[in-house]
């Protein structure tokens, strides 16, 4: 309910849904950009390593290997902290959301938008992150795609609070068929025959999960659906969007940092209209759950968290590459399913179980066939 780049191929990149509860939604779909963006400037350590190689005298040989010994581990180090931080901010929002028996997802999703706006405010004023300085004919161009975040954002909170968390991520996989629909349709874009057939396969693990799903919660599953639909019309208005909006900006350019900025600023006063709408400023007011400190601490965790992604995502794709990213974004959902199902002690059938399994099975084939 959440990071990464080319802003000149988006329309032709495969999309994978956002994760979870992040708070942006904007790195995967802009998972080939290439021009400077905030991990250039964070991590331009390692950059510097190669170029600079040719001057170091014999001297220098540990510092060679020094360098050379980040070029290999830096791979493994950001996978495991971009997977760290997914699974991490999903299994969060689960336990304020359920575990704490939490009913106000829109407060909560306002928040954890509150904690990444003054984040990344505080980064662009300090200069570490270069942010595009706002201006209204690039709000209102943009108002469309935040709107469908807006509602991405609350659908996915609300169907992780009925719904399992494995159940969650196979449901999920509609996204991206719903997503490869739009491009047929929108941009006239042709998938493969791997594509289609994995998904068929997620057709089939989505309907025989619900099926055999113990927890079966009606509520839940329409949340999720919308979610689908909303995650799935986010990610191709963006791809319209993007390219109107980058000419309201200075730079002619709209890189990641200043999407997530736009994204989370932009949503506040619309959760805010929400919040008195459905009356949950009663609520939280007069909840005996807000006055716990580790509900606060576990809920300004999952904002951060959310940001984490961002940042551990970019990192992640600068030192692999978008089909490593996308793959290990699929291998990311067994842990996430499987974490969930023990932590939360979801009932579970013998039938279920093999259901979400095929599903992840079919996540991951879908992955593999976009690479082919």
């Amino acid at each position: 309910m959440s990071s990464d780049f080319k802003l000149e191929g988006v329309k032709g990149h495969e999309i994978e849904d956002p994760e979870v509860g992040s708070p942006n939604g904007v790195h995967k779909i802009l998972a080939e950009r290439r021009t400077m963006t905030l991990s250039d400037r964070l991590f331009r350590g390692n950059r510097a390593g190669h170029g600079d190689a040719v001057s170091f005298s014999q001297s220098d040989g540990n510092e060679k290997h020094g360098h050379g010994q980040a070029k290999k581990s830096g791979p493994l180090l950001s996978g495991i902290s971009y997977c760290l931080s997914s699974c991490s901010m999903i299994l969060l929002n689960k336990v304020v959301l359920s575990g704490y028996n939490f009913n106000a997802g829109v407060s909560l999703m306002f928040y954890q938008n509150l904690i990444t706006t003054v984040i990344v405010v505080f980064l662009g004023f300090s200069g570490v992150a270069p942010v595009e300085k706002l201006n209204w004919k690039l709000i209102k161009v943009w108002i469309p795609v935040n709107v469908i975040f807006i509602g991405m954002l609350v659908s996915g909170m609300y169907s992780l609070k009925y719904v399992n968390i494995a159940m969650v991520t196979i449901l999920k996989n509609v996204t991206n068929i719903l997503t490869a629909l739009g491009e047929l349709y929108m941009f006239r874009k042709h998938q493969n025959q791997k594509v289609w057939t994995a998904m068929f396969l997620m057709i089939i693990s989505a309907i025989s999960s619900g099926i055999t799903d113990i927890s079966f919660d009606t509520v839940g599953y329409a949340w999720q659906f919308s979610n689908c639909i909303l995650t799935a019309s986010y990610s191709l208005t963006l791809r319209r969007v993007m390219d109107e909006a980058k000419k309201y900006t200075r730079s002619g350019s709209l890189n990641e940092v200043s999407m997530v900025l736009l994204n989370n600023l932009l949503s506040l006063p619309f959760a805010a209209f929400l919040i008195i709408l459905f009356g949950e400023w009663e609520y939280v007011i007069n909840a005996d759950v807000v006055k716990l400190p580790m509900f606060w601490i576990i809920a300004t965790a999952s904002g951060l968290l959310g940001l984490a992604i961002s940042f551990t995502s970019m990192w992640f794709l600068h030192q692999t590459g978008p089909t490593t990213y996308s793959l290990v974004g699929s291998l990311n959902k067994i842990p996430i399913s499987l974490a969930g199902l023990v932590l939360f002690r979801v009932p579970l059938s013998l039938p279920n179980l093999f259901s979400i399994l095929f599903g992840l099975f079919a996540g991951i084939f879908f992955a593999r066939a976009k690479m082919s």
